[in-house]
């Protein structure tokens, strides 16, 4: 079932929107604030987690400038982020979200998956882009998987990437966006190059037969190399390196 199946749900519906929590802490839930103009698509949103033991709605906004001020004061773990939005766009907001709340993850959910909107999302620090077609399931699972530190793409909107990086790739070269940046080591530029195929940090470790909390300690140090808010970031520069 899709989220839109649920779009006729009324807010009134005390029953359907009761709290299950399953006995977790509060401090053992994600917290998500919700930015999203359409009402109803906003209700169907709010009804779809409140059912989640492990989640917890701390607010809502209908607009990008509401969904900074929300983001500010409630500081969530995750922002559920449409992009076509008043006052202030998703992409805009996202920016000014990651910046200011920079513990909170967001999540692009639209229906749009143009190349430009995409790449605008990730470079402003989305850590995944789904469309609002997107099965309840793998909203709930992207949510949790970014909570844990990793990013989501929709199919197409991965397929899209994919292209443009086989398209521009050039082998185990190190990142190069026209700005002086401390050159990577062998082993970032290995890490790297599975950051970019979409490795979480876990299989990374496996794979390089490494401690997963020495490849987070990798993953920080080239995020801060080459000045990138995420790991989608690092794959948007990827992709956009030309040749000269």
């Amino acid at each position: 079932m899709t989220v839109a199946d649920s779009w006729g749900v009324s807010g009134g519906g005390a029953a359907f929107l009761e709290n299950r929590r399953d006995g977790l802490e509060r401090s053992e839930r994600i917290r998500i604030l919700i930015a999203e103009d359409q009402p109803m698509i906003r209700r169907a949103f709010a009804s779809m987690l409140a059912l989640e033991g492990d989640l917890e709605i701390v607010g809502q906004a209908a607009d990008g400038a509401e969904a900074v001020q929300e983001a500010r004061r409630w500081q969530p773990d995750i922002v559920l982020m449409d992009i076509q939005m008043p006052r202030l766009n998703g992409i805009a907001a996202t920016r000014q979200i990651v910046r200011d709340c920079p513990d909170a993850q967001v999540i692009i959910l639209t229906t749009f998956d143009t190349d430009e909107l995409i790449f605008d999302a990730i470079c402003a620090g989305a850590q995944a882009y789904l469309l609002k077609d997107a099965e309840e399931d793998e909203i709930l699972e992207t949510i949790r998987a970014v909570s844990r530190g990793h990013s989501r793409l929709a199919p197409n909107v991965a397929r899209k990437l994919l292209d443009e990086f086989r398209r521009v790739r050039r082998p185990a070269a190190p990142l190069d966006d026209g700005q002086d940046q401390e050159a990577l080591t062998d082993r970032e530029n290995a890490i790297l190059q599975l950051i970019v195929a979409g490795k979480g940090n876990k299989e990374i470790a496996a794979q390089l037969k490494l401690a997963e909390g020495t490849v987070k300690n990798y993953v920080s140090r080239i995020l801060e190399k080459h000045n990138a808010r995420s790991r989608t970031e690092l794959a948007v520069k990827a992709l956009n390196r030309r040749a000269e």
